[in-house]
């Protein structure tokens, strides 16, 4: 998807614009983010003054938009979690 088409998307459901936004948006096109916490560690090495919030804030408007989805596996989870099986959210086991 290309970052004018997001950018028009962002504006029709009253987005302001903003630098940062901006920047998650480069993040979010340009890389391979596989969650929140590598979208703003790269994005504040861009601009400091980017925040956690500020990102998954982002996160959530274009996921309420459709511009991305969120994929969730437990067995992503660190390993003091014990998991050893592959599994989804709601338990049954990933094929």
């Amino acid at each position: 998807m290309s970052k004018d088409l997001v950018v028009n998307m962002l504006k029709e459901n009253g987005c302001r614009i903003t630098k940062q936004r901006l920047t998650i948006l480069d993040v979010i096109l340009n890389n391979d983010c596989s969650c929140c916490k590598e979208i703003y560690y790269k994005a504040s090495q861009i601009d400091d003054s980017i925040g956690v919030a500020t990102v998954y804030r982002m996160v959530n408007v274009l996921e309420e938009i459709g511009v991305v989805s969120r994929r969730i596996f437990l067995n992503e989870l660190p390993d003091d979690y014990g998991m050893d099986e592959k599994k989804t959210i709601d338990g049954r086991k990933a094929s």
